[in-house]
């Protein structure tokens, strides 16, 4: 599992460090982060994602997925990347045909 921190820590002193509090909101990089958000990371960045945009954003980020392995498709295919990427309107014709099967 990766980690990703900015360096070293030194072990944990457990008489000098105890939880103080739980469900409340901290900073993080300076970041805003409540309980119930959602903290993802990869070897780029990592990245909270507000929980009440978890929803919308979940579905943004399966809609760009499929259209990303169409686009791929097409590429592969033989279709020049000129019009493909970034899609224009024939091109997402197609990827809504594509979808219907």
């Amino acid at each position: 599992m990766p980690v990703y921190c900015a360096g070293p820590a030194a072990p944990p002193n457990y008489t000098g460090h105890h939880a103080a509090d739980m469900n409340v909101p901290i900073a993080c990089g300076g970041v805003a982060v409540y309980p119930g958000d959602i903290i993802f990371g990869d070897s780029e960045a990592v990245i909270v994602v507000p929980k009440h945009l978890a929803t919308e954003l979940a579905a943004e980020g399966a809609e760009m997925d499929q259209r990303e392995a169409f686009l791929i498709h097409e590429i592969e295919a033989g279709r020049s990347i000129v019009r493909v990427y970034p899609p224009d309107a024939a091109t997402m014709e197609r990827d809504r045909a594509w979808l219907r099967g």
